[in-house]
């Protein structure tokens, strides 16, 4: 069941550990845990400003900024990793200026690194929101990211991609 943000703060009774429910509930209201929000739950729990954002910044599960409209996910598994999976993610930092774990200035694009995508036959692969590109070398990614930039708009299914064969 999904809380909403200020439901959560109201029936905030100043029970220990509550923080990181409350971080959650916010995360999951805004996308993300924008200042006011941790103004205001600084407000409602007496926690010092400093010390929640320095749990925020603890934990990689919460973000500061909003996801791009394309979260781009890189395998760094086994398999993607002895292909080459280094240079994949060197290639993405490269082409769309951001590294690991950012947002393009535009709000387009999120990187991340996940442990696998469960698709090693075609390592190396990332994924662009739904949508699996898999035997991907840094030549073949750029083309591909600079075709997603191009249709920019678009919806990111409407680029081809290689099916996951697990």
């Amino acid at each position: 069941m999904r809380e909403n943000f200020s439901y959560r703060l109201w029936r905030y009774d100043g029970a220990p550990g509550e923080l990181i429910p409350l971080l959650q509930s916010a995360q999951e209201h805004f996308g993300y845990i924008p200042i006011r929000a941790i103004n205001y739950i600084s407000g409602v729990t007496g926690i010092p400003e400093s010390d929640i954002y320095g749990v925020i910044t603890f934990y990689s599960q919460f973000r500061l900024r909003p996801m791009g409209k394309y979260i781009i996910r890189a395998c760094a598994g086994t398999a993607c990793h002895v292909s080459g999976a280094k240079m994949i993610i060197e290639t993405i930092e490269d082409e769309l200026g951001i590294e690991v774990g950012d947002t393009s200035e535009d709000g387009m694009y999120t990187l991340n690194t996940v442990a696998c995508i469960g698709c090693c036959s075609l390592a190396p692969v990332i994924m662009i929101n739904d949508e699996t590109y898999g035997r991907l070398t840094p030549a073949s990614l750029r083309k591909l990211l600079r075709e997603h930039i191009r249709k920019t708009g678009a919806k990111a299914d409407s680029v081809v991609g290689a099916s996951c064969g697990g």
